[in-house]
């Protein structure tokens, strides 16, 4: 099998865009990740999409409509918030195969405004109020509470989570918000479900990202290799059954499993890689997945925020972009903007926010429900 390469790749600057459409905004980003490669919808021989709320609507075809309708297969993706991750494993897979030797992979989303999840269900006794609540703010409010029950995590060492990506950023001009957010100013904002404020959890905004995936003769045939991003492991998993309260939702097991492949893919470690970008849908889930990564040992996340190890210029950053909590989190667009942004410091491309020197970068993305994409990319030149 050959090795598969991030020859372009870009996203939208996230926000709110009710006077477009969903292929429009896929449109873009498409034509963004085309440009920076040098190449043409013309070049591509298959097209990989992801999109969850408008999920039978070929959302894939719609965006050929808008840059070239080629004939080319067009593979539409839905799997929650690893949707992203999804349609581009799909069509790293597909390169990896040697069925093709270049490919296009687009997430986007539009979002709307409110709570996540939730719901009674189609049938049985619903859930929703009698059994807790299903919504996202309250099951990542539950998981973080039951990290603090363990080790003793704090309210502020949660909150911190939110001052350090909002100070990210700050750096990111593709972010939703650009701002600082004090201390003082996450906790006291806003409660939505404790110890969640609403400066905690992350931004339902529109967005779209792509990235075009080479095949390692392709990508020196083009002269593409001096900017390329080798893909070092691509892992996608489910959860395993186990024997536990299906009440509290387990956000933490499909990411383990799925981290404990991808460094075996890859022949690396956590103390190999040099930045993180890691699905921080709220504070607390932060928090969590500094461990479920393996990133530090169990109970030591809380040390790891008071310590600015994973700050920019710390020992491993985390969320550089500013994550979840201050870029947006489009449910379609995430995963492949997550790759954006690794591949973006691989390539030492960042600007403000570069981690200087950084060879290795993890991508992470969480569906509750389950499904857990991890990307691992390593620079090339």
């Amino acid at each position: 099998m050959t090795d598969a390469y991030i020859v372009g790749v870009d996203m939208i600057k996230f926000g709110r865009f009710p006077e477009k459409s969903v292929p429009q905004l896929g449109a873009e980003a498409a034509l963004l990740a085309l440009d920076d490669c040098g190449l043409t919808i013309q070049d591509m021989q298959a097209l990989y999409c992801g999109n969850l709320g408008q999920a039978s609507a070929m959302v894939g075809q719609r965006i050929l409509q808008q840059i070239g309708q080629t004939g080319i297969p067009v593979v539409n993706c839905a799997n929650a918030c690893a949707t992203g991750a999804t349609a581009f494993r799909e069509a790293w897979a597909s390169v990896k195969a040697e069925l093709y030797d270049l490919v296009l992979a687009v997430g986007v989303e539009q979002m709307g405004r409110g709570l996540l999840g939730g719901g009674a269900g189609r049938s049985g006794i619903p859930r929703e109020g009698l059994l807790g609540s299903g919504t996202m703010p309250s099951v990542f409010a539950e998981a973080g509470m039951e990290h603090s029950r363990k080790h003793g995590t704090t309210f502020e060492q949660f909150a911190k989570v939110s001052v350090k990506n909002h100070h990210h950023a700050t750096m990111n001009p593709k972010a939703m918000y650009q701002i600082e957010t004090p201390l003082e100013t996450v906790m006291n904002s806003e409660m939505i479900s404790y110890p969640n404020t609403k400066l905690m959890c992350s931004v339902n905004v529109d967005g779209s990202a792509a990235a075009v995936i080479a095949s390692e003769r392709k990508a020196r045939e083009l002269g593409l290799m001096d900017r390329a991003v080798k893909v070092r492991a691509s892992v996608l998993t489910s959860d395993p059954w186990q024997e536990r309260d299906l009440v509290m939702p387990d956000v933490n097991t499909c990411t383990r499993t799925a981290a404990a492949a991808a460094y075996e893919m890859a022949g690396a470690g956590p103390d190999d890689i040099d930045l993180v970008e890691l699905h921080d849908c709220f504070a607390t889930a932060e928090i969590l997945h500094y461990e479920n990564l393996g990133l530090c040992a169990d109970g030591e996340a809380g040390r790891l925020i008071d310590e600015g190890e994973v700050e920019l210029g710390g020992r491993i950053p985390v969320n550089v972009s500013g994550g979840l909590l201050s870029k947006g989190h489009p449910l379609g667009a995430t995963g492949i903007a997550n790759i954006y942004e690794v591949s973006t410091h691989l390539r030492g491309e960042a600007g403000k926010r570069q981690v200087e020197g950084a060879r290795l970068g993890m991508t992470h993305v969480i569906g509750l429900g389950s499904a857990c994409g991890i990307h691992i990319l390593e620079r090339v030149a």
